[in-house]
């Protein structure tokens, strides 16, 4: 397996920080989780919205006073090599990071700090099991605020809010967690929006709930809309609608689009994944795979007709809807 690490391509155990760096001892971080898809059939490997995730990162990066020194494309260009360098034929996670470098302590002044990037590709199959359904319950964490840690941007040291929650759930017999916010209205999952179907319409929790604006999610969002006529509202959601909703998913990049079934062993719906949601799961598999070539314009190719590397900027065509 391979990195970029420093501004070149190094074996994954050969990319090594110092026990001094900044962002290990501070959060001081931002990244995005992106997949590369394998399609058997063509014997292609898609990165999926590659684009949208890079441009994700420069939002955060910007929010915590971190330059990156590649924009979008040059980025899209770096985890084509990295796919085509790891040499497998299967589904992968790119872990982009953007991080404080600095080998300092008793520092907190963001601006003073050097910043530097790396990224690097592991293999990865399912993270829930989107064939079943999922028993989640709701977290005695509550969802952290704009106004401490921004959700909006994907922040290292926010995810110990997301740690705090998934081991308690666990360890308490359940799948996954789902978070509420300050004012008690559902927030997410610990890395995943949250969807629920009432009266054939989805909801979701708004952008303002302290939700990260999740890339899937707004994959799914186009899809129900221009594939099944289906309108999302994005509004608060209380706790309890959680136990009525007809149907209920969450979405991610690691979970794809996981049906949950339970809740706070309160079975939703009947219990059994629901015809919205499978008709939304069947779509968008085949969507990141590139099977369904409407949507090609999210996947960016890693490998050419002869296995060789594909420039990521040409290779991904127009830029993506969202």
């Amino acid at each position: 397996m391979y990195a970029f690490f420093q501004g070149k391509f190094v074996p994954l155990a050969d990319a090594k920080i110092s026990v001094m760096t900044h962002a290990l001892h501070y959060g001081t971080g931002c990244f995005e989780g992106i997949r590369s898809n394998w399609n058997e059939t063509e014997a292609q490997l898609y990165i999926f919205r590659a684009a949208d995730h890079f441009r994700r990162l420069h939002q955060s990066a910007h929010i915590l006073h971190i330059q990156i020194a590649y924009g979008p494309d040059e980025l899209c260009d770096i985890a084509v090599e990295l796919v085509r360098r790891s040499g497998l034929k299967e589904d992968q996670y790119l872990r982009p990071l953007a991080y404080k470098s600095s080998e300092v302590v008793a520092n907190l002044k963001a601006h003073t700090l050097e910043d530097d990037f790396l990224m690097f590709v592991v293999p990865l199959g399912n993270y829930l099991d989107p064939s079943k359904g999922v028993h989640c319950a709701t977290s005695s964490w509550r969802r952290i605020d704009d106004m401490s840690i921004p959700p909006r941007a994907k922040v290292t040291g926010a995810y110990i809010n997301s740690v705090l929650a998934k081991t308690e759930a666990v360890q308490s017999g359940f799948d996954e967690a789902i978070l509420l916010n300050a004012d008690g209205h559902v927030a997410e999952g610990t890395g995943e929006n949250l969807f629920l179907v009432f009266d054939g319409k989805l909801i979701t929790p708004g952008a303002t709930e302290n939700v990260l604006k999740g890339i899937t999610r707004d994959t799914v969002i186009e899809l129900a809309r221009e594939e099944l006529g289906i309108e999302t509202e994005e509004r608060p959601v209380d706790r309890t609608e959680l136990y009525i909703a007809d149907e209920s998913f969450l979405t991610g990049t690691a979970a794809h689009l996981t049906p949950v079934t339970k809740v706070d062993h309160r079975n939703v719906g009947n219990g059994e994944i629901g015809p919205i949601t499978k008709r939304l799961q069947d779509l968008y598999f085949d969507v990141i795979r590139g099977i369904n070539k409407k949507y090609i314009d999210w996947c960016l190719p890693a490998l050419g007709e002869d296995g060789r590397v594909q420039a990521g900027a040409e290779a991904q065509g127009r830029t993506a809807r969202a």
